[in-house]
């Protein structure tokens, strides 16, 4: 499954956070160091499985935890219309 972003997002840097504003949609969300990387990393459609793979090698983090920490933050993105799933 690939993660692709959508949306109106405008994002800046404040401090060690990305704040982002979708102005058609009038929300706004704070991303962390990590959830930033996420960020970057759907700049264009990635896989899932390569997201957790790049996130697994800079963060030392073990396989189960990342991906299902990986989908909850996805699962965040999509519900505020950041981001979506593309299953084909």
């Amino acid at each position: 499954m690939k993660i692709r972003r959508c949306g109106d997002w405008l994002s800046a840097k404040v401090g060690d956070e990305l704040v982002m504003m979708s102005a058609e949609k009038g929300n706004y969300l704070g991303l962390s160091d990590v959830g930033t990387r996420v960020w970057e990393l759907i700049e264009s459609p990635r896989d899932m499985e390569e997201i957790c793979e790049q996130l697994e090698q800079e963060y030392d983090v073990p396989a189960d935890v990342c991906r299902s920490e990986v989908r909850s933050f996805v699962d965040e993105l999509v519900k505020h219309g950041a981001a979506t799933i593309v299953t084909a």
